[in-house]
């Protein structure tokens, strides 16, 4: 019986992983769009103070992706 309890919970820690790892790529994707649009928009014209609000939320996303990334790292299976 605990050896079926520790394999559950070993599948469970690794679908965790699995999830967090696919959460990571997801919003690293989001951050590089934000950029994308950042860029684009100040190629055509936009100022810096406009897109700072942009600016601001790809600084503020990309320190949480950081974060999970390293807890991640800091837990590994």
């Amino acid at each position: 019986m605990a050896v079926e309890k520790i394999d559950a919970l070993v599948t469970s820690v690794q679908n965790l992983h699995g999830t967090v790892d696919s959460a990571i790529a997801l919003i690293n994707g989001f951050s590089a769009r934000l950029q994308a649009g950042i860029d684009e928009a100040l190629a055509n014209g936009a100022t810096g103070a406009e897109l700072e609000p942009l600016v601001t939320l790809k600084a503020e996303v990309d320190a949480k992706t950081q974060a999970l990334a390293a807890a991640v790292a800091a837990n590994p299976t």
